[in-house]
């Protein structure tokens, strides 16, 4: 099993953005736990702050993996064309927050992306990668 982790904007800050909301740990101290958890399945990771390379990694990942695991940052609440992205391939598409979006700031409350992905998963902290990875192999030992 493959599945594609994508991370949008600011998200290469974390442990030091607000680690209130964010947490202290950066993602790479945390990929390194999730692989853990998983060995039996490939994770990748591609973080960009670049709304169109998130789209080329989205089509990219969307044909060659078993699911998608997608932070989009602050796109989240902006953009048409990833939502469209998301619609335009195969492969499931998770959206992960580390934050409870709907307990902060009242735009973030509402995403462009929900309606075309498989699920949402938000405010477990960076533990809601994991129950993204929990969710597509789940749903992969099912079809």
């Amino acid at each position: 099993m493959k599945i594609q982790i994508i991370n949008g904007p600011n998200l290469n800050l974390l442990g030091v953005r607000e680690p209130k909301v964010y947490g202290q740990s950066s993602f790479s101290e945390y990929l390194d736990r999730l692989r853990s958890y998983f060995p039996g399945i490939e994770i990748d990771y591609f973080q960009s702050n670049i709304e169109g390379e998130l789209i080329n990694k989205i089509q990219e990942a969307g044909f060659g993996s078993d699911g998608i695991i997608l932070n989009a940052g602050g796109y989240t609440h902006t953009s048409v064309a990833i939502h469209d992205a998301i619609k335009a391939v195969q492969a499931p598409v998770v959206e992960v927050h580390i934050s409870n979006v709907h307990a902060r700031e009242e735009f973030r409350h509402q995403s462009m992306l929900t309606a075309v992905c498989a699920g949402v998963i938000a405010g477990f902290g960076l533990d809601s990668y994991r129950l993204a990875v929990e969710a597509i192999r789940m749903a992969n030992k099912t079809t």
